[in-house]
């Protein structure tokens, strides 16, 4: 008879795989409306939460809101067991410690979209991203160490956009792939997808970081910016609809990359 040890790993697998299934939705519906921006049909550069408000006049959109937040809830979880079982080795250096601090940060930030998620069901969600950034950040500000604490937010930010640069140029992703269970015309596909996606977010995120530092430098909240305002700066640049296209192909591409994940990456917990 399995110990219930078995059970609870069996369980956090699952539980892994849903959440990336459901971060991957939000991708897909961030890249996609930034796609249709970028192009003129009626996008708009959103954040997370935007996004998922798309889903509230949708049919059956409660039921999707629900699923949808279960699965963020379940993927905070993975990745909170992530960072305090260490289940990619990373150990407690330097660098380990740095990337379990991001896998919290990561836990955080999705157990909070799983939150707005059934706010949305009791009709209780308010307000644009853009604007809940700039609310966030000043609050953070208005108390003591506050100024520090939002610069040292916008250096992690700036952490994980570099590291998720540094994935898609070293290929480190591949090591938790099931290889065995892929053709090699999928590894190669799923692999084109997988390094733009990773680019197109580090990119984004290191905006997102730099506009928190600079924010936190001029003590200034209203220089601070989420997804979607990151993506308004690049619309905004020189060759800005060509730029957004690109970036905005690549969320979609993470979008792929996390649905990816939730087939083939390993996720076991030693």
């Amino acid at each position: 008879m399995p110990r219930p040890e078995t059970h609870l790993k069996h369980g956090l697998a699952l539980a892994a795989r849903a959440g990336y299934v459901a971060k991957g939705v939000v991708y897909l519906l961030i890249g996609g409306l930034a796609s249709l921006a970028a192009v003129g049909l009626g996008g708009e550069n959103v954040g997370s939460k935007e996004a998922i408000n798309q889903l509230v006049a949708r049919p059956f959109g409660d039921v999707m809101l629900g699923l949808l937040g279960a699965g963020l809830f379940a993927y905070a979880l993975w990745r909170l067991m992530q960072a305090l079982l260490d289940t990619e080795d990373v150990g407690l250096g330097l660098k380990g410690v740095g990337t379990r601090l991001g896998f919290l940060v990561s836990s955080l930030t999705h157990g909070s979209l799983g939150v707005y998620c059934f706010d949305l069901l009791r009709n209780v969600a308010m307000s644009s991203g853009e604007a809940a950034a700039q609310d966030r950040t000043a609050l953070l500000m208005s108390h003591r160490g506050g100024v520090i604490l939002v610069f040292a937010v916008g250096l992690v930010f700036l952490g994980v956009g570099l590291r998720q640069l540094w994935r898609a140029i070293t290929r480190s992703y591949l090591k938790n792939w099931h290889h065995q269970e892929m053709s090699t015309a999928q590894r190669r596909f799923f692999e084109g997808i997988t390094r733009w996606g990773l680019s197109a977010r580090g990119v984004v995120f290191v905006i997102i970081g730099l506009f928190l530092c600079l924010a936190a430098w001029r003590t200034d909240p209203s220089q601070a910016q989420g997804l979607g305002g990151a993506l308004n700066v690049l619309a905004g640049q020189p060759f800005g609809p060509w730029l957004l296209g690109v970036v905005a192909l690549g969320l979609f591409g993470y979008g792929i990359y996390c649905l990816i994940n939730a087939g083939f990456r390993d996720t076991s917990v030693d």
